[in-house]
């Protein structure tokens, strides 16, 4: 008997009277001790249909059909007995860990809510599970900062802090909505060491929901394949695999593909730097215990980004990637060094919030790492996207609407989408939202902080492809940040590598990537 289930699922939201369907009678089942890959697009219906079957989805969602745990019915069930079910039989690890994290909670406190929610535990034998679990999932030094906030730790370390806590009371089942999209390709490995050695002392059954078919290659035994709210294709890994029955199935395949870039056209890129960081140093002190203990993120730290240049910026979670763009976006004061955008300094060491003139504002901008958080879920896109126009007084009032419609055009996404809700998009779609909300005041400078890494394949192919004719339209620079190392190959002039806050090489990206230097 299958040990998960879901049999002619469909998925409604209602608006008013009307319910659009967005899933449309899915069909799957794992067995125990074994890995269901279920991939597509974004906007296919994956996510939805496994929140569906445990009732995680809003109120406003239609759900009929069946989902099945270990034989017991899961759609209608009271709450109360779901309550048990969820957390202890079934844990998930979310897609978004900034948003799945409460940002008040230390991370103590929320991975020691999964287990006290589910059982009576003594403080001391809480606190020494939470220590193994954190540490299990790869956080260093996790007795001395089980009291920080998650805003203390890298996209990739609050994934993993996620993962101890759907882990926390060895489920039956496991499902991993995208759970390695903020992770670097070693700890992407680490993470999925961790799900098999799980899986294999415990018989767990994972349901991997995924846009990366190399991971899905390399982890999976079963494949479901879905479009469009529908599944289009299934069956074991190897077959699907190497012999595509669909069309789209094969279009995933290859978009998965990676290659080194073409280089721009003569004079695209100038000598001239328009950003520097020279010297950079940056620390971040916490209270623990009534103790300050300081971090040094970033060492000396010197890059240049030129004009016209897609810089690519690689590294391990943690390794100083994101604080390397907050220093020149102004968002943090180094403590040393300094930060020059078009030969004017624009970060120094000092006291207090970085200063920046309306125009130095305007000439960098960023795209952060989950559009999710980052985008207000109570505005609708196209008050999203006017807010810097007002705020900076580039149109009238009268020219927003149209100045709206030419970002999402842009883009790539269909003018009607002014009028939805962040919440009414998929992860794809609310990415490119913020790409749009970055683009809108013609900036000198695009910070990307890992803009594609909730993305599916195609999408990110269409993501890169978005960039490339930016910088040849617009004559942008864009400072790329990321963990995935083909993306970065196929849209990169140049890339810098980090770890542990220090660079460890760079130069041009086919040199890099063919003959490093740095193991």
């Amino acid at each position: 008997m299958s040990v998960f289930e879901l049999e002619e699922l469909r998925v409604g939201f209602a608006t008013g009277r009307d319910v659009t369907e967005v899933v449309h009678g899915v069909s799957l089942a794992v067995d125990k001790g074994r890995t269901l890959a279920v991939v597509g697009e974004s906007g296919s219906g994956k996510s939805v249909s496994l929140l569906a079957a445990a009732r995680l989805l809003p109120e406003r969602a239609r759900v009929s059909g069946s989902a099945r745990y270990a034989g017991r019915e899961l759609v209608g069930l009271p709450e109360a007995r779901l309550r048990s079910v969820r957390g202890r039989d079934i844990g998930f690890v979310f897609q978004e860990p900034l948003t799945s994290l409460h940002p008040l909670k230390s991370i103590g406190q929320q991975v020691g809510e999964a287990i006290s929610s589910h059982e009576r535990i003594g403080s001391r034998a809480l606190r020494d599970r939470v220590v193994e679990l954190l540490e299990e999932v790869g956080i260093r030094e996790a007795s001395s900062r089980l009291h920080e906030p998650p805003a203390r730790f890298s996209g990739g370390q609050r994934q993993r802090i996620g993962i101890a806590s759907a882990i926390a009371m060895r489920p039956g089942l496991l499902i991993a909505d995208e759970p390695t999209t903020a992770l670097d390709v070693t700890v992407q490995a680490s993470i999925l060491d961790l799900l098999r050695t799980l899986q294999r002392e415990h018989g767990t059954a994972i349901v991997f929901v995924s846009h990366d078919l190399a991971v899905v290659s390399d982890f999976a035994d079963d494949v479901v394949v879905m479009r469009g709210g529908h599944v289009i294709e299934q069956g074991p890994l190897t077959r699907v695999v190497d012999d595509p029955q669909h069309p789209y199935t094969a279009e995933l395949l290859a978009a998965a593909e990676h290659r080194l870039p073409v280089p721009p056209p003569d004079g695209v890129i100038s000598e001239t730097p328009l950003a520097e960081l020279r010297g950079v140093r940056k620390t971040f002190t916490a209270r623990v215990r009534g103790r300050s203990r300081a971090r040094t993120v970033l060492h000396d730290i010197d890059i240049r980004v030129r004009t016209g240049e897609i810089l690519g910026l690689v590294g391990e979670s943690g390794s100083g990637k994101s604080t390397i763009g907050r220093t020149l976006s102004g968002a943090i004061r180094i403590e040393a060094g300094e930060v020059r955008v078009s030969g004017a300094v624009v970060n120094a060491p000092g006291r207090g919030r970085v200063r920046l003139t309306p125009e130095q504002r305007v000439r960098v901008q960023t795209i952060f790492q989950d559009p999710f958080g980052s985008l207000n879920p109570r505005r609708p896109i196209a008050d999203i996207l006017a807010e810097p126009l007002r705020v900076h007084r580039r149109r009238s009032e009268r020219d927003i609407p149209a100045a709206v419609a030419d970002l999402l055009d842009a883009v790539r996404l269909p003018r009607s989408f002014a009028g939805r809700y962040p919440a009414q998009l998929s992860g794809g779609q609310r990415q490119r939202v913020a790409i749009a909300r970055a683009l809108a005041l013609d900036p000198a400078l695009l910070i990307a902080d890992e803009p594609v890494s909730a993305l599916d394949v195609t999408t990110q192919r269409q993501i890169v492809e978005l960039l490339q004719d930016l910088r040849l339209s617009r004559g942008i620079s864009i400072l790329f940040i990321s963990h995935d190392l083909g993306i970065v190959a196929e849209l990169c002039d140049r890339v810098v590598v980090l770890s542990e806050g220090r660079v460890v090489e760079s130069g041009p990206t086919a040199d890099v990537f063919r003959n490093p230097a740095a193991e």
